[in-house]
């Protein structure tokens, strides 16, 4: 293999050749639309079965900015916003698409990229102990994205700490699952997949970024909370009429467990590359058990890896040291890795 690699994100091809293959031998079948078709009906049973919440509602959309804006828009009312760490996605990478929507986020600290119990504790205790919380934006859901837009990933105990405040706050806890399959195939994930549904109010699985052309699960496991979840989608223009698009990539992602396989070739390019980045002494600003690496290189190193890899910019440091974010995904070779790897070992 010769030229540059891509790394700079996840979703730079296509989908899965299982996907594609199921939507080759689909195409030309009579489907009904916006997801009430059969096809749709198996993938959100697929899903509830898998995640252990056989009454769940199960809606597809197509991307994740879409859907978290509608998920506020369903579950938030007017005077009410979304807290998040500092470094989510939403306050970060939707263009404010959260308050177009007419919805503060409220930001707090991250800590890898991670909401800590005891900061989200003391802010709710200060907006509740302010005499004039009454004039002010209410805090009414918890929003964290796993993985982390660092990478990094939430545990068992760290999830359930954070719902258990979330519960006797009374906030809505939502999960951005854009990366979730790359999360599921690390061996640092400890989360049982029925606790998604037990400590969450909502939360969608991730198909953009982890193999499918496009498109989102989003998960609601009591769909009382929002009784009219198929008319707001509508209303948020993210209702698809070929919705059966959607249904066929699902259905195919958890057909023999493809979703939580999928992960594997990213991970472990992944730990190819970082093998080369510790053994050529390169910082990372943080250590990801998944599937993206954040390096800490001089302008001039950045430059020459640049020209054999596709990177993404993340951050430049008061040292004057840049920060890239590299991405391996579902279709990384060994072959890309090992070529990611040896152009680092040669800086």
């Amino acid at each position: 293999m010769t030229g540059k690699v891509n790394f700079a994100s996840d979703y730079c091809q296509g989908c899965h050749p299982a996907i594609l293959d199921r939507l080759v031998e689909t195409n030309m079948d009579v489907c009904a639309g916006y997801g009430t078709d059969e096809r749709s009906a198996a993938a959100r049973d697929a899903i509830r079965s898998a995640f252990g919440c056989p009454g769940a509602e199960v809606q597809f959309l197509v991307g994740g900015t879409q859907t978290n804006a509608t998920v506020a828009a369903a579950l938030l009312r007017l005077t009410e916003g979304i807290v998040c760490a500092d470094s989510g996605h939403i306050a970060t990478h939707e263009a404010g698409a959260i308050e177009a929507g007419g919805h503060k986020v409220l930001t707090i600290p991250n800590c890898e990229g991670k909401i800590r119990a005891e900061d989200l504790a003391r802010s709710l205790a200060r907006w509740e102990a302010d005499l004039n919380h009454d004039q002010e934006v209410a805090p009414a859901m918890v929003y964290i994205s796993q993985p982390t837009e660092y990478g990094t990933l939430y545990s068992y105990r760290e999830l359930k700490d954070i719902s258990e405040i979330c519960r006797a706050h009374g906030l809505i806890f939502y999960m951005d699952g854009a990366r979730l399959a790359y999360g599921l195939a690390s061996p640092e994930h400890d989360i049982p997949l029925e606790a998604y549904a037990e400590l969450l109010d909502a939360f969608y699985i991730g198909g953009t970024k982890c193999g499918a052309l496009f498109g989102e699960a989003l998960v609601v496991p009591d769909p009382t909370i929002c009784p009219r979840l198929f008319s707001i989608i509508k209303c948020e223009g993210a209702l698809v009429a070929k919705g059966f698009v959607l249904g066929v990539q699902f259905e195919a992602l958890f057909r023999d467990g493809l979703y939580f396989e999928i992960g594997r070739a990213a991970l472990e390019g992944a730990s190819i590359i970082a093998k080369a980045l510790e053994d050529a002494g390169i910082e990372q600003a943080i250590k990801s058990p998944t599937n993206q690496l954040f390096p800490v290189l001089t302008k001039e190193a950045a430059s020459r890896l640049l020209e054999k890899l596709d990177m993404s910019f993340w951050d430049e440091l008061d040292d004057g040291r840049v920060v890239y974010r590299i991405a391996t995904s579902w279709a990384t070779t060994k072959e890309e890795a090992e070529m990611a790897a040896l152009a680092i070992r040669s800086l």
